[in-house]
């Protein structure tokens, strides 16, 4: 398929690949209700999310710190993650350079999809391990097949929850998020599910499109700027190390787990 056939096919089908969101059910109110007691913001009388009726079409209606949660883009969008074009748009070989992992470490490729960053992690941590999590269960089908395909053995397909990555404590030294975290139904639960699965010094790579530019052609939704990111990352412990510049329409954002806590 050429460029120009792809691009006519993403304006007619990826506006419906953003999935209405489902509506809460009375376990997924607990765990907001549960985990707001828990927070800074719950401690102070303010509650973790806010809803709103009048709100962005391409979110959910649930705000954090500010910020609308965008609709998750669904597993009928897994052939366009591994699109050709990709390789020029995000420069995948090169974020993970960027990453900096050593042969033995052990990394959570959070939001998955289908693998396309856990498979290039795994050649370069090859003593290591890669968790490729991701809430759809048909995602992790696809990563199963391609792990037989490519004989990945250290490449760990896992099936997260909405608030829990389900990693054991102390258990990664780095945790990617390549263009999802701003889907998160959960953000505050989930990040802190994260930092509890790094070790101590461990990082917290997340890469977001720029929402500071306005030509950069994501719904705004699906943009972050790096204030925003930065705040939402310090409201659960992790600091600010480095932003990068080095990809053509996103950020490259670093964050460490304090070694003392």
């Amino acid at each position: 398929m050429t460029l120009r056939a792809m691009n006519k096919l993403l304006i007619f089908i990826l506006p419906a690949l953003l999935l209405p969101a489902p509506m809460p059910t009375a376990g997924c109110q607990q765990a907001q209700t549960g985990s707001a007691s828990q927070s800074p913001a719950a401690a102070a009388g303010k509650p973790v999310y806010e809803t709103r009726a009048d709100h962005d079409p391409d979110g959910i209606g649930k705000f954090y710190m500010g910020r609308e949660i965008a609709h998750v883009m669904g597993y009928q969008a897994a052939e366009w993650l591994e699109r050709p074009e990709r390789v020029e748009e995000e420069r995948p070989d090169q974020v993970v350079e960027q990453m900096k992992l050593k042969p033995t470490d052990v990394v959570a490729d959070v939001g998955a999809g289908t693998g396309y960053f856990s498979f290039r992690i795994s050649r370069v941590a090859p003593q290591g391990k890669v968790f490729a999590v991701d809430l759809q269960p048909e995602m992790l089908a696809v990563i199963e097949r391609r792990k037989k395909q490519l004989k990945a053995d250290n490449v760990v397909a896992l099936r997260s929850a909405e608030t829990d990555v389900k990693l054991p404590e102390n258990s990664i030294d780095v945790a990617l998020m390549v263009d999802v975290y701003h889907e998160f139904s959960f953000p505050r639960e989930m990040m802190l599910s994260i930092v509890k699965a790094l070790k101590p010094g461990g990082r917290v790579v997340q890469i977001e499109y720029r929402g500071e530019d306005p030509d950069v052609p994501i719904k705004r939704l699906h943009k972050m700027t790096v204030a925003q990111a930065r705040k939402e990352m310090a409201a659960v412990g992790l600091v600010w190390k480095e932003t990068k510049g080095f990809l053509p329409q996103q950020h490259f954002i670093v964050y460490e787990k304090p070694a003392r806590q």
